[in-house]
């Protein structure tokens, strides 16, 4: 399309210094050659047209008829990201609050994504991963009704508060759960790190974001796309070689550093530069070894092995020792209160 509007119509100076034939004959051309380019831009448009409304008509099939705001009200904006809005309000019916992911169909980089927003989150369902209620069109833009997780972002917690191991066990045990279920269902999360990954008032820990997903099968075993986070990514996936649902334990890796460093390794660093240093060099070490326990210390070095073949399953990690350390999500709690005091 983007060929067709750029090149494909008659150049219209190629009469300018024209030397022949009569003026009359000239604004003649001219006005033939403004028309043929004009239609050339109006079918350039109709195009684009047609693929919109394609597109817009596919993402129908899948998502509820009807208009939330029917339903819903009181929206206040919380978020906002590469791909939307997330905003809070509340439902008339049930007066429960939810959050409303809001995304515009023309401002996406790689559309075909959204279905990932709708189709995984309604038809894979978890205690550990983000519970969806409905998904409509409204007008341009996809919403994503789905549960309030008042707990925010673990994000919140690794840079302004200091987890201890047995908050890091609950969280790792609690997303290897998640992973566990949807690798065995042939999805791979693709985007693991801890802006995905959020908390219920009472220290529930959920797996969110979903955009980046992939499904995989004995037809298609392996992707190959390149898709994530710079610094959670996995060196196969930035080699661009053929990858599984290991590339989520290679980030779940990176996210436990998160945990206990504050940050992902090379996070001073440009993307390009962090990538090219995942790629090339072993695998990160945390900064702060000397805080942690040798448990700790093995079962991250389970995750981040640069072989995938080699790299433990989220099913194994499971059985890890490490993780027996895990407690109830009630732990959690205090690490919010705390993160929420210092975000003020």
């Amino acid at each position: 399309m983007g060929q067709l509007g750029r090149g494909g119509g008659p150049d219209q100076n190629q009469n300018i210094n024209k030397p022949n034939g009569t003026q009359q004959q000239s604004q003649g051309m001219q006005q033939q050659q403004q028309s043929n380019t004009n239609s050339i831009k109006q079918q350039h448009h109709d195009q684009q047209r047609i693929s919109h409304e394609q597109f817009r008509a596919a993402l129908q099939l899948v998502v509820s008829p009807g208009d939330p705001r029917d339903r819903l009200e009181q929206f206040m904006k919380i978020g906002e990201g590469s791909t939307g809005t997330v905003c809070i309000a509340t439902d008339k019916v049930t007066g429960r609050k939810v959050a409303v992911k809001k995304m515009d169909l023309r401002k996406q980089q790689r559309r075909e994504l959204l279905f990932n927003e709708v189709v995984i989150m309604r038809d894979y369902h978890h205690p550990n991963i983000v519970e969806m209620y409905e998904s409509y069109l409204v007008g341009d833009e996809l919403w994503v009704v789905m549960e309030y997780l008042e707990g925010g972002a673990l994000t919140d917690i690794v840079t302004h508060a200091r987890m201890d191991e047995e908050q890091i066990a609950t969280v790792c045990k609690q997303c290897l759960k998640a992973l566990a279920y949807l690798h065995s269902q042939g999805v791979i999360h693709r985007d693991i790190k801890s802006d995905s990954i959020l908390l219920a008032a009472d220290g529930r820990v959920k797996l969110s974001d979903f955009g980046f997903c992939a499904q995989v099968s004995e037809e298609l075993p392996k992707r190959k796309s390149l898709v994530g986070t710079p610094y959670w990514m996995s060196p196969e996936v930035i080699s661009r070689l053929l990858y599984g649902p290991e590339v989520d334990i290679w980030s779940l890796g990176i996210m436990v550093i998160e945990m206990v460093d504050g940050e992902p390794p090379f996070f001073n660093e440009p993307p390009l530069q962090a990538m090219r240093k995942i790629r090339d060099m072993a695998p990160p070490k945390l900064k702060n070894t000397h805080k942690v326990s040798g448990r700790l210390q093995g079962f991250l070095e389970r995750l981040l092995v640069r072989d995938p073949a080699q790299r433990a399953t989220a099913a194994e990690l499971l059985q890890h020792p490490f993780l027996r350390q895990a407690g109830p999500p009630s732990l959690l709690v205090p690490l919010m209160r705390a993160a929420s005091h210092t975000s003020c």
